[in-house]
């Protein structure tokens, strides 16, 4: 079973536990909605002590701070808290605030602090044109006011603004568009590479319950075939012939312990898939344990060729091939003679079961998850199956499995 694996590509090792230094959407569940408090009371810190500092700097250029620049001051800060539940409304506010503020003639300075993070947090969270919008609004209006308005607003000798000082502020506000970009561009790279790893590993889940659901039918199939079988005969010869129906209970005593040991190897997989198997897995070196259980349960087998030396998932891809063929003559078909041929060459590995039928209904060769995972087998090493009845009756299985898989073998 695959272990779980550490988060590669798509942001910092923390970014996998906890998600970007962001917001998630909305839509990704309230869970991950939280007031940000503490940001919000240190950037209003930051703002009104910096606007204090910033008052006395430029005392005589700018009218001094009153109690509606202090007012505007916590407005704009304040909606910060609801930057994102509310992007565009906060974003828009903030730029509103801002405008007045300046339009007032109070001091520059940390002020703009409050529009850069709002334009930011409406960015990231996918309002783009909201953001532009807002700051577009708010550029245009301090060009409006230090260069016309100004005339009629305080400070009463406030000259007009120089051009290079909106120059100056066109390539902040373009900046902080640009970093804005920057930030929601990574975030939603990383929400790809999020859902990439989360579908990667439902792949694998869905992988892994299909090799041991394939696996499990496998060991079960046979066996039980085979415990059926011999339970008729048991029953059959109960009374006419007690030392055949003791017989026959012995031959299930062996296939059901064979079976639990099996299934029992399967589980302690499942319990510590970090740890390596206690029993190595099955392969054709167990060719004559399949005989003498397809024997117990009046199948004859004859064995042709051997096989070379395999690698161990294709080994046990095999092996089970022939347990499943085997497994269906036993149950579908009314021939009591059945073929196994081993042959390879420098590429590939053929294996040829054939049994002379007559079939016993309409599902000869068996159907369904059999011949399913079989397929899945072969596949899964880049094989093919091949499975019909023959022209001259009977049913026929061939597989061939390369020597070399062009995949890598997860069935180990």
């Amino acid at each position: 079973m695959d272990e779980q694996q550490g988060v590669r590509g798509g942001g910092p090792p923390w970014w996998g536990r906890h998600g970007p230094p962001w917001p998630a959407r909305r839509g990704e569940g309230e869970r991950a909605f939280r007031w940000p408090w503490r940001s919000t009371v240190l950037i209003t810190v930051f703002v009104l002590f910096g606007s204090h500092f910033a008052a006395h700097r430029q005392h005589g250029e700018r009218a001094d701070l009153d109690v509606f620049a202090w007012a505007l001051l916590l407005v704009a800060s304040g909606l910060l808290l609801w930057r994102r539940r509310y992007p565009v409304a906060v974003v828009f506010g903030t730029a509103a605030a801002v405008l007045v503020y300046l339009g007032a003639g109070y001091p520059y300075g940390p002020v703009f602090l409050t529009v850069v993070v709002a334009c930011f947090s409406a960015v990231v969270a996918g309002h783009r044109k909201a953001a532009w919008g807002a700051v577009g609004m708010l550029w245009a209006g301090h060009v409006l006011v230090a260069h016309w308005l100004y005339r009629w607003l305080p400070p009463a000798w406030d000259p007009a603004a120089s051009w290079a000082q909106e120059g100056v502020i066109a390539a902040w506000v373009a900046a902080v568009v640009a970093l804005a970009e920057l930030a929601r561009a990574r975030r939603e790279q990383w929400a790809r590479d999020r859902a990439e790893r989360a579908q990667a590993a439902r792949r694998r889940a869905d992988e892994e319950r299909l090799r041991i659901a394939r696996e499990l039918h496998d060991v079960l199939a046979h066996s039980i075939s085979v415990i059926n079988v011999q339970a008729g005969v048991g029953l059959a010869l109960l009374d006419t012939d007690p030392e055949q129906a003791r017989a026959a209970l012995t031959t299930i005593k062996a296939a059901s312990k064979e079976a639990l040991g099996e299934v029992r190897q399967v589980l302690d997989t499942l319990r510590t898939p970090g740890d390596a198997p206690r029993a190595p897995a099955p392969g054709l070196d167990r060719l004559p344990e399949l005989v003498q259980q397809a024997a117990s349960a009046g199948l004859t087998v004859d064995v042709e060729g051997a096989p070379p030396r395999l690698t161990p998932g294709t080994d046990l891809a095999a092996f089970r091939i022939v347990q499943e063929a085997l497994t269906n003559v036993v149950r579908h078909s009314g021939s009591r003679h059945a073929r196994v041929h081993v042959g390879h060459d420098s590429a590939a590995l053929r294996l040829r079961i054939d049994d002379d039928g007559p079939a016993t209904g309409a599902d000869a060769g068996g159907s369904g998850n059999g011949l399913a995972g079989m397929r899945e087998r072969a596949a899964a090493l880049g094989g093919t199956i091949e499975a019909g009845p023959r022209p001259d009756g009977g049913f026929r299985v061939l597989a061939v499995l390369p020597l070399k898989p062009a995949v890598k073998e997860d069935d180990r």
